[in-house]
């Protein structure tokens, strides 16, 4: 059953996505117990590592999180320059119950404040985005402990004490959390001893990372109404839509989301390409109405980015090997991120979250 059939089953029967549920189970709020006294490396400070970091430092657990980059995020990057409300380059949309900041939090002594809206099946942040509310309420607590600038290059994990090679530097830690994406793992970008468990690398190599790419194009009236859905199958997504949509602006602004075999038209075209691209499909969708009224665009190509190599995994990945890929190895190499879950749901930063929540559980009691 491929993640699309398991949703759409939820669907039918009315049953709730078990996100909601498990995240409730996993509240430990000022829930200080453990077990473990030794020291986590987290290895990639997007969401999923980020999250971990929060959990560690609520139980009190040592934890140093190494990020290849010179900034937090990962895939929840945005840009606050191009209109006056933040352009989600990358994670957008709210696909759970708003309550899971909350969850995430999981301190009632903070008031979490987040307006959405509905677009339909999910929700649009309100001048705001995943990317503030981890900058808000996660960062401030464990800003501290991210070491920028840190590529990690090998893990050996053959000893109690596990040692993790970076360009510049040696650490050691007692178990380590890794929270890259998962395009990083299959392009061999961190090498392991002794090699991972067969099982878990042909999981790796069978998924696929579909490629990622969007744009936003600011025009001078809005002709396009909500957008219009190109493509959604297999083979990947395509869609333009509104992305002023319940924004307090009044800029024109039109997304593109493209995913999979759809972004395979834009990865490779340079800027001046792409504009003219994008130009000419809107000028087809929306009888020549796009280019007179252009202002400027934004692009982003995730497979250009060095340290995550493309989008995310595909909607439609067995689940049996997307479970394998969210399970740990020898109670000392542990996967937390979207796409590291335990095969029910992945590729939602809320997937992220839960992911990292339940690595935190499973480490605090072993």
């Amino acid at each position: 059953m491929t993640r699309k059939e398991f949703i759409k089953l939820c669907g039918i029967f009315g049953i709730s996505l078990p996100i909601q549920s498990t995240l409730l189970s996993l509240n430990n709020e000022h829930d200080t117990s453990k077990s473990f006294s030794g020291k986590v490396l987290i290895i990639g400070a997007g969401a999923g590592g980020l999250t971990a970091g929060y959990f560690l430092k609520q139980k009190g657990i040592d934890f140093e999180i190494l990020e290849a980059s010179s900034a937090f995020g990962g895939r929840m990057k945005i840009n606050k320059d191009f209109a006056d409300f933040p352009i989600p380059l990358g994670a957008e949309w709210l696909e759970t119950n708003p309550s899971i900041f909350n969850e995430i939090v999981n301190d009632s002594s903070v008031q979490v404040k987040i307006e959405t809206i509905t677009d339909h099946p999910d929700r649009k942040f309100i001048n705001y985005s995943w990317f503030n509310f981890f900058e808000e309420y996660i960062i401030p607590t464990i800003s501290n402990k991210i070491r920028y600038n840190t590529i990690v290059e090998f893990i050996d994990y053959s000893k109690n004490k596990i040692t993790v090679k970076t360009q510049s530097n040696y650490y050691t830690a007692d178990k380590i959390i890794i929270s890259v994406p998962l395009a990083i793992l299959k392009e061999e970008k961190i090498r392991f001893f002794p090699k991972l468990p067969q099982n878990k690398l042909d999981a790796i190599k069978e998924v696929k990372v579909w490629e990622g790419f969007k744009a936003f194009f600011e025009f001078s009236t809005n002709f396009y109404d909500e957008g219009i859905e190109i493509s959604m199958n297999k083979e990947g997504e395509k869609i333009y839509y509104n992305a002023s949509l319940g924004q307090n602006t009044s800029k024109n602004i039109i997304g593109l989301f493209a995913v999979g075999k759809p972004a395979l038209d834009y990865i490779n075209l340079s800027e001046n390409e792409l504009k003219k691209f994008i130009l000419d499909e809107l000028d087809i969708l929306y009888s020549n109405k796009a280019t007179p009224n252009y202002i400027k665009h934004i692009t982003q190509n995730w497979n250009n980015e060095p340290f995550i190599k493309g989008g995310y995994l595909t909607n439609y990945a067995n689940w049996k090997a997307a479970k394998e890929l969210g399970k740990s190895i020898s109670d000392k190499l542990y996967f937390a991120g979207s796409e590291y879950t335990d095969g029910e749901d992945w590729g939602s930063v809320h997937n992220a979250a839960k992911s990292a929540k339940n690595v935190v559980k499973k480490i605090s009691t072993y």
